[in-house]
């Protein structure tokens, strides 16, 4: 028999169940503190995976899909308000998050570069802020960005979350930081370890979200990745795992589960958006609502899912 290594991780996880009872347990009495908080499903979309020609045109298919919110992109954002607010205006659809668009590198090892990363991050969180997102999504480096290690980088990344944490809460947003795989980023790659950093940093403003796809990658499992994250959380982004495409449509693994990290996300009581990052392989007018329809049924189903 072969195993791959997400399932040899997964039983490793399920050997070590006796470590997480407490972990469960603490969440599990958190949101029994606060009974009026119940996890929900609000599905969301970034504004270029869904076909039509103008933003009227997607909002109208999204609406029609049963989409509750959209992600935008930060490049340009603050020049766009106004056409998004008329957009929206009368809509049921809300802004979720805005993902990254910033010039500079947060933890680059050149002063010069991080503060332009800074001054361009203050002007997206202005206009996150003024369309009422959850949060701008921002990767302190991508891999060959900086040459700063593990150590000294998470020095500086909290030095300069520091300085944006003000400005995020004054907007009325918050930063989102994003773990990635390691083929994109070695220095944030775990749930666990943004909640940390989110943890050290000590503002309201400073949060981060989960991404089913790096986490297919990186986490051992969906369920304690999440639970480890636990109020930290405010945007969840969804594909397929391995090829990142529509949720449930992926060819090479129609099994694709997202329940254990939709279980997770009811346990701590989860407010926020969970939105589509992915491609289309087939007719988006087809593929968009029949995988959504899916990650749907997976949320309605999670609670029967077990470790």
């Amino acid at each position: 028999m072969t195993i791959n290594r997400r399932e040899w991780l997964a039983a490793g996880t399920m050997v070590s169940a006796g470590f997480m009872t407490g972990a469960v347990s603490a969440v599990a009495s958190d949101t029994a503190e606060n009974p009026a908080k119940k996890g929900v499903f609000k599905l969301s979309s970034q504004e270029g995976v869904i076909p039509g020609k103008s933003l009227t045109e997607r909002l109208d298919k999204m609406e029609k899909w049963g989409f509750a919110g959209i992600e935008f992109g930060g490049g340009g954002l603050a020049k766009r308000v106004e056409e998004i607010q008329k957009a929206l205006s009368g809509r049921s659809i809300k802004i979720s998050a805005i993902c990254s668009g910033y010039d500079g590198v947060l933890i680059s090892e050149d002063p010069a570069i991080r503060k332009k990363c800074i001054e361009s991050i203050k002007e997206i969180l202005v206009a996150a802020g003024a369309l009422g997102s959850t949060g701008l999504i921002m990767v302190p480096a991508f891999n060959g960005q900086t040459k700063l290690g593990h150590v000294e980088g998470r020095k500086v990344l909290l030095e300069v979350l520091r300085e944006l944490s003000e400005p995020a809460q004054k907007a009325g947003t918050r930063i989102l930081l994003e773990p990635l795989n390691r083929g994109e980023a070695w220095f944030l790659r775990q749930l666990a370890d943004a909640a940390a950093i989110c943890k050290d940093a000590k503002h309201p403003a400073i949060c981060q979200m989960g991404d089913f796809y790096h986490m297919g990658i990186e986490e051992p499992c969906d369920y304690a990745a999440f639970l480890a994250a636990r109020n930290y959380v405010h945007h969840v982004h969804l594909a397929s795992r391995p090829t990142r495409v529509m949720p449930g449509l992926d060819k090479k693994n129609l099994k694709d589960d997202f329940r254990p990290g939709f279980k997770a996300l009811k346990t701590i009581g989860y407010q926020d958006f969970c939105s589509l990052e992915c491609s289309i392989e087939g007719k988006p007018e087809i593929d968009i609502p029949k995988g959504a329809q899916f990650l749907k049924q997976q949320w309605e189903e999670c609670d029967s899912w077990t470790l």
